[in-house]
């Protein structure tokens, strides 16, 4: 079954909300989309020079999903690896984009391409090592392909 087409965004104004709403903890649990994800990531490292979102963003996520009425344990919340997959996939993104080009287009651009697909990880990582309980506490190298393929 094909991947369903992303939700794109209109303007930098719905990307700045998402941003924001994360870092505060008050994004309406809904609106915590795969998207929203990568506009978060992308927002984060072009507009908030403060925050690394190497190491970051493990804090800034998991004190959102508490706050969402999440969990972060060994099954759900935060993972680690796959964040961290998305975060180079974002990084590389960006290095080829112009920097004229406006923030939604970006990450729209993002968002329609192979980096920003789903199933990303899935193309470094077996299912099984990708979704252990080892790589959801911390980051682990790719069993299929290195991540400089991104």
């Amino acid at each position: 079954m094909p991947e369903p087409l992303p939700r794109l965004f209109e303007d930098n104004g719905a990307i700045h909300r998402i941003g924001e709403g994360l870092l505060a903890s008050d994004l309406p649990r809904a609106d915590w989309t795969h998207e929203a994800h990568l506009a978060a990531c992308c927002w984060i490292i072009r507009q908030r020079s403060d925050i690394d979102p190497e190491t970051d963003m493990r804090d800034i996520i998991s004190a959102y999903n508490v706050a969402a009425g999440g969990v972060n344990d060994d099954t759900q919340g935060y993972h680690e690896t796959i964040t961290q997959v998305y975060i180079a996939a974002v990084r590389a993104h960006l290095r080829a984009q112009p920097s004229s080009v406006a923030l939604f287009q970006m990450v729209n651009a993002l968002l329609l391409s192979p980096r920003g697909r789903r199933d990303l990880p899935l193309k470094h990582y077996t299912r099984e090592r990708l979704f252990s309980v080892e790589a959801r506490r911390a980051f682990i190298l790719p069993d299929i392909a290195p991540l400089s393929q991104i």
